[in-house]
């Protein structure tokens, strides 16, 4: 099993779910370290290995959350956006941006006009490790429209999407 997850994950981004009677935490941490995406021991039902595989499927099935190179410079509407020197501009004027604020504009900036999930925010500039309280978006949020809006109470380019997310709009 493990030589056989080694060569499929060298070959293709495949997803890999290891059924065994292996139950020794070791078994399962090799397992995860060499490429599975999950990690079932016996006994299990087919509706638990169902719900594992509709799960891994789901993560792997998501859209790109993450912006686009750090090299490449955008150009979106009145907005420019510059990763190597991390500068970003209005209608050439500099916006002055803290570092997450930077960040969630160039991740809006990369896909213009796309719904974001706020967790798919939370990943792609947080980090899929980011442990902490969702208000930290809202307020980065609030904070980047104060900056990039000419009327933050009423948003012409971050606008909140209902039972959705976010949505940027140049």
């Amino acid at each position: 099993g493990l030589d056989l997850c080694k060569k499929l994950k060298a070959r293709r981004d495949l997803p890999v779910i290891f059924l065994t009677a292996r139950r020794r935490e070791l078994d399962e941490i090799v397992g995860l370290e060499i490429g599975a995406d999950d990690y079932i021991t016996k006994p299990f039902s087919a509706d638990i290995v169902l719900a594992h595989l509709r799960a891994v499927l789901r993560r792997i099935s998501r859209p790109i959350t993450e912006p686009r190179p750090a090299e490449e410079p955008l150009i979106v509407g009145p907005f420019a956006l510059n990763p190597v020197s991390h500068t970003a501009k209005k209608n050439g004027s500099d916006l002055d941006l803290a570092p997450r604020e930077f960040e969630l504009l160039h991740m809006f900036m990369s896909y213009p006009e796309r719904a974001f999930t706020s967790e798919e925010l939370v990943e792609g500039v947080w980090g899929v490790e980011f442990v902490g309280e969702p208000q930290v978006l809202y307020v980065q949020v609030r904070s980047l429209r104060m900056k990039i809006e000419e009327d933050p109470s009423n948003p012409r380019h971050i606008l909140t999407l209902r039972g959705v997310g976010y949505k940027f709009v140049p």
